[in-house]
């Protein structure tokens, strides 16, 4: 695939299927996100990949577990849905922006970082011909999904990427007026 033509015509794919990355396409999707624009170099990522059964129903429990941390009196119905969130695709990544004390590179500019090396493991998914989407939400920013991550408090979720096969082809993209967003100056 053009590196033009991916860049230009990314985009999500909401419903997807087994079989997610194997090792390879998965070192190299990882591989990406290591080369994200890094001030200083500091490296302020961190990647918790979860596939498989086991793996997954174990993050739905720590999402549920966390909500109802959030919320104890908290239905079935949305402790459930909680549970189930992982399960939406063969693989799941959760991106984390380690935020690293330094003078000269704001904690903004490791988030963002670590949102390039999101951004880099969706491109290098679509360009093995496999779908992906980033989720964020409450999930995000919840201390108690952070601990029981074993996170650090300073450490910031930048995201849930979402990885396998495309259950659907990619969708028409509508042509995005660049002079709705770009002033010449």
């Amino acid at each position: 695939m053009d590196a033009i033509d991916l860049l230009v015509n990314r985009t999500s794919h909401g419903k997807l299927k087994a079989p997610g990355p194997n090792n390879e396409q998965l070192t190299t999707m990882l591989k990406a996100a290591l080369r994200a624009p890094d001030h200083a170099c500091l490296k302020p990522w961190q990647y918790l990949v979860y596939e498989g059964e086991e793996a997954l129903n174990w993050l739905g429990d720590l999402f549920a577990q966390a909500k109802q941390a959030q919320d104890p009196n908290i239905s079935q119905e949305k402790l459930d849905r909680a549970r189930s969130l992982p399960l939406r695709a063969p693989m799941v990544i959760i991106a984390v922006a380690k935020i690293k004390d330094h003078p000269k590179v704001p904690a903004v500019e490791q988030i963002i970082s670590a949102g390039c090396g999101v951004h880099s493991i969706l491109l290098a998914a679509e360009a093995m011909g496999l779908g992906g989407y980033w989720r964020s939400g409450e999930l995000n920013y919840s201390a108690d999904l952070k601990r029981l991550l074993e996170l650090e408090e300073s450490d910031e979720i930048a995201g849930f990427l979402y990885l396998g096969t495309p259950e659907y082809p990619k969708r028409a993209l509508k042509d995005i007026d660049i002079d709705d967003f770009v002033e010449f100056r």
